[in-house]
């Protein structure tokens, strides 16, 4: 299986990633903040939702480290729809891990954990809390959040270790339908003919 060629390159990689975290996670963060204009339910969804991001990329980012290339390569040869890309994916694990778990998955963390304190907050204003109740509703909610991040994240991973092949292949073929409607496919497809034409000419 063909990995990441030097380390020069993985360094690079690693620094661009941090790179891009900043402002990415500033703007996600910046985004909280209108929740705390939202409905308590409202922002509850929003919150839920992005825990299901977290775990799904999370989830990913561990198939592509558990998943190996020879099934795809199977699929492949039967023109199966994405094995072609999921063989990509494949040989560039630790790309895909770094970014699905350490960028998305932790952005992700962090975004429901702030959620959930605006929640508490609305949650507080809307049953008009006093005395110890807001304390107990702030660490309650706070506390649900966190098991349904930490359980998400833990059962995602469960099923990334012992199903990665159709996770990647899933994942292969939204990319390779993303690709097709936006017409990239099509663009590699024509440069092939115009190489052949080349060393034909040559």
């Amino acid at each position: 299986m063909r990995k990441t060629t030097s380390k020069t390159a993985n360094y690079a990689f690693a620094l661009t990633i941090a790179a891009l975290t900043l402002p990415i996670s500033a703007v996600f963060d910046t985004s909280t903040i209108f929740l705390n204009a939202a409905s308590w339910y409202v922002g509850a969804a929003i919150v839920v939702v992005i825990v299901l991001v977290g775990a799904l990329f999370d989830m990913l980012g561990m198939a592509a480290a558990a998943a190996r290339e020879t099934p795809f390569h199977a699929m492949a040869a039967e023109r199966v729809f994405g094995a072609r890309r999921a063989i990509v994916i494949v040989r560039n694990a630790e790309k895909v891990s770094s970014v699905c778990s350490d960028v998305i998955g932790d952005i992700a963390g962090v975004l429901s954990g702030a959620g959930a304190l605006a929640v508490s907050a609305q949650v507080i204003q809307a049953v008009e809390a006093h005395g110890w109740a807001p304390e107990a509703l702030r660490i309650g909610i706070t506390a649900v959040i966190t098991s349904l991040t930490v359980g998400g994240k833990a059962m995602g991973k469960t099923i990334a270790i012992h199903s990665p092949t159709p996770i990647i292949l899933f994942a292969a073929r939204v990319w390779e339908s993303f690709a097709v409607l936006t017409g990239r496919r099509d663009r590699h497809r024509q440069r092939k003919p115009r190489r052949a034409e080349r060393g034909r000419e040559s």
